[in-house]
């Protein structure tokens, strides 16, 4: 271990973790290493994600609000959905101290274990109908939970994959961390459409549905192990020490980032919305009005993931041809005419429900590609690490948090064009912040 990393490991980390830097002080861990730690984290925090979201739709406006209708069921749960987005600033600010005190590899053990056992507590979820207003209580608890180690398990291997990527490799890397989404919803995706197509709709309900959140436990158990052994070598304490990616605190970062920050959260506005539509809000859809079978549809939406993580890795292609900054706008401009085609086209039944869901996952592809992290070499040195979560945690507020409420309330008011009015709005938010911000990415993406 060098000098300058051993400064860095006693400075920083826990007993325990300046122990397993010693221990793995030989080995070398090149970007490849990195990237399939970084795959396999999202890819476990996207899947406790999605299933949480398959259940808002499918399982918990019966399981919660028996007496309500199906629309005001699932509202009421998607205003539980939103709460997570609301806890995860507070989850960084929380982990931030915890960070600068007692290492990354304390965090994230506490954070993964928390994400894991919030998740895998919903398993138990009592009916409405068994202990009353209480089981709505302990899910509003158990997704405010979840938030906020979603909040705790930022770990910095994605800025350092975007900040130490050959020049002209800049967007290929920025990609990678991306993928876990599609894959975490493909497997999240997966196993619904299992549970539901091999169980009677009232087992389902019952307990079928339960064994998805058992496996979230497991899932993140594995993911954290892995991240771990990343985060314990003494090369990514020298690589953080290079790029200074320690856990500034929150209000130094917005005192002399603030700007960034805001910009950074209002560029992907457009891929974030659409991210609810052509999943959370497709199922609903699909459940409440075209009397489609739920587990039919989660298996075309696996597809459209599929296609989703093909558009991702072209975005790596085409950024660093384009620029990421030219194909973040042409991905805009895509969805912001897909947003006024696709009802004209949907309500003379020109294209069907599967057809623009596997169209949106394509499109989705692309831009969520290269909708995060963008701005990492934007921050100044030692706001990075803490710059970067916070900017993801209120792109994913502002963008996403309420999208599956916000366009059921307009499908219900308005019929389709009124989530096409929604996706446009966000189409013209990327738009405007690309245009007034013509910096934007210009160390990473020009």
């Amino acid at each position: 271990m060098n000098q300058t990393t051993e400064n860095y490991a006693t400075a920083t980390s826990s007993g325990l973790e300046r122990d397993a830097r010693q221990q793995y002080a030989g080995d070398a861990h090149d970007p490849g290493q990195i990237a399939l730690g970084v795959i396999i984290g999202r890819t476990s925090e996207f899947f406790d994600f999605f299933v949480y979201c398959i259940a808002s739709v499918l399982v918990f406006p019966q399981l919660l609000f028996p007496g309500e209708t199906a629309l005001m069921g699932t509202m009421y749960s998607f205003a539980i959905f939103s709460l997570a987005f609301i806890a995860r600033p507070i989850g960084s600010l929380a982990f931030m101290t915890v960070d600068r005190h007692h290492g990354r590899g304390v965090k994230l053990t506490i954070a993964m274990f928390m994400l894991g056992g919030s998740t895998a507590a919903m398993a138990f979820l009592p009916s409405f109908d068994s202990v009353g207003v209480f089981a709505i209580y302990l899910l509003c608890a158990f997704r405010f939970l979840q938030g906020v180690a979603w909040g705790g398990a930022w770990d910095g291997l994605a800025s350092l994959l975007a900040l130490n990527a050959p020049d002209n490799r800049k967007g290929w890397y920025a990609m990678i961390p991306q993928l876990g989404a599609p894959l975490g919803f493909m497997l999240a995706s997966s196993l619904f459409a299992y549970l539901i197509l091999t169980l009677h709709p009232d087992d389902f309900l019952a307990f079928g549905w339960r064994y998805a959140f058992f496996v979230a436990f497991a899932i993140n158990v594995v993911a954290l192990f892995a991240r771990l052994r990343l985060v314990a070598t003494s090369e990514f304490g020298h690589l953080l020490e290079q790029n200074e990616l320690h856990a500034a605190r929150v209000m130094d970062t917005l005192k002399h980032n603030g700007r960034t920050v805001l910009l950074g959260a209002l560029v992907p506005m457009v891929s974030y919305a659409l991210f609810h539509l052509v999943t959370v809000f497709a199922l609903t859809w699909v459940y409440l009005y075209a009397d489609g079978n739920a587990g039919q549809f989660l298996l075309t939406q696996g597809v459209g993931a599929v296609l989703c993580a093909f558009g991702i890795i072209a975005s790596g292609f085409i950024a660093d041809q384009l620029g990421r900054r030219r194909l973040l706008g042409y991905s805009a401009g895509i969805i912001l005419a897909g947003a006024i085609l696709t009802p004209l086209l949907y309500t003379y039944n020109i294209i069907n429900e599967g057809m623009i869901v596997l169209g949106g996952f394509a499109v989705l592809g692309l831009c969520f590609g290269q909708a995060a992290g963008t701005l990492a070499s934007n921050f100044k040195r030692e706001y990075r690490y803490t710059g970067s979560a916070l900017t993801s945690d209120l792109a994913w507020l502002l963008g996403a948090g309420f999208a599956p409420l916000i366009a059921l309330y307009l499908c219900d008011k308005f019929g389709l064009p009124g989530v096409g009015a929604y996706l446009m709005s966000g189409a013209v938010v990327t738009l405007l912040v690309l245009q007034f911000n013509k910096q934007f990415g210009a160390k990473t993406t020009d």
